[in-house]
């Protein structure tokens, strides 16, 4: 990939060749000069005999001295026109470098976008599971069993999720689809998580909970992002409340794989740092293997502009792009960060 500030940098080579050219001809034209005026010190000396060749000495004194103005016009003019270039080039650069990273980062944060888009209607469509319906009419243990099978199987196939749960109305974690790995969930009381309390509230089967990038203890404290949607009876969109359904989105893993695919070439990856930032500017995934869920993220983001860049130094530009929604996922006022500084010859 050819860099922008190549051309700062041919601006730069094409004063230096004038300027070596200009020096040159300055060099030529004194010693021209200065051999018409050793000329004309021995045409005096002559007398007579040398007026003709001190006319010819003058001339040549003239001519050089004309040509010594033009050449430094010509430098002075140069170094006017191509230290514009240069700023002009620089600004072109960093527009072109900083448009290019809020690309990147738009199209970052729409894969995001468009992940979490799928997984709020699979937890719609799951909540009118009949053997989750069963479950939550009865409460009985065979069919909570065969509640927690069919979650099992469809973690099978989806493996973006770490576990599924479903939690009768008084917050009892009754099904779990993984229960090897995460004994600690069934039987679990979630009456007081965000997830379970706001599923409730729903007045319609076509809603959905997407909570905030989030730690669950009952997960083995992993980073998770959790949707929820309230199971009713008989499946049906107005039927009454039995319980909630929780899906919880592997966060970290799936984030991460989103980042690592940013394309950025070999030479940037090292020199950029790639996030994505929830809408209190916290950082809920990072490029940068030291960074910590929750440390806040400074961008300035123009007055209704959903993308954008600006210099954070002289060396480092910082693009964002907000999450644009996709279908009826409206997006949670998130953002894809980048961060870049430039490369130490371009600086």
């Amino acid at each position: 990939m050819i860099e922008p500030e190549r051309i700062v940098e041919l601006s730069r080579d094409v004063e230096a060749l004038a300027s070596r050219g200009i020096a040159d001809i300055q060099k030529i034209t004194r010693e021209t000069k200065l051999l018409a005026i050793n000329a004309l010190i021995e045409a005096a000396h002559a007398g007579e005999s040398g007026r003709g060749f001190s006319v010819v000495a003058e001339e040549v004194k003239s001519i050089s001295e004309r040509v010594m103005g033009i050449a430094d016009g010509l430098s002075a003019n140069l170094r006017s026109a191509v230290s514009e270039l240069s700023q002009v080039g620089q600004s072109m650069c960093f527009d072109v470098r900083g448009q290019r990273l809020a690309d990147l980062a738009l199209h970052m944060i729409e894969i995001i976008d468009r992940n979490l888009y799928e997984r709020s209607c699979d937890v719609r469509w799951w909540a009118t599971d009949a053997s989750l319906i069963s479950a939550l009419e009865s409460l009985d243990p065979v069919a909570c069993a065969e509640a927690g099978r069919r979650l099992g199987v469809i973690l099978d196939s989806y493996t973006v999720y770490m576990d599924i749960w479903v939690a009768d109305r008084q917050g009892k974690v009754i099904a779990c689809g993984r229960p090897k790995a995460h004994p600690q969930a069934l039987g679990a009381r979630v009456a007081g998580s965000p997830w379970f309390r706001e599923a409730l509230r729903h007045q319609s089967g076509d809603q959905y909970h997407c909570s905030p990038v989030m730690r669950e203890p009952l997960l083995g404290d992993a980073v998770t992002c959790a949707f929820s949607a309230a199971v009713r009876a008989s499946g049906k969109s107005n039927g009454e409340i039995l319980g909630v359904i929780g899906v919880f989105f592997d966060w970290q893993n799936q984030a991460n794989a989103v980042i690592k695919g940013v394309r950025l070439s070999d030479e940037e990856r090292p020199r950029s740092r790639c996030m994505l930032i929830d809408a209190d500017h916290r950082l809920i995934a990072s490029s940068d293997p030291k960074a910590t869920l929750g440390e806040p993220v400074r961008i300035e983001v123009a007055h209704e502009q959903a993308s954008g860049y600006r210099k954070v130094t002289e060396q480092q530009i910082q693009a964002y792009a907000l999450t644009p929604g996709f279908e009826t996922y409206p997006g949670m006022g998130w953002y894809g960060v980048i961060e870049q500084a430039l490369p130490e010859e371009r600086r």
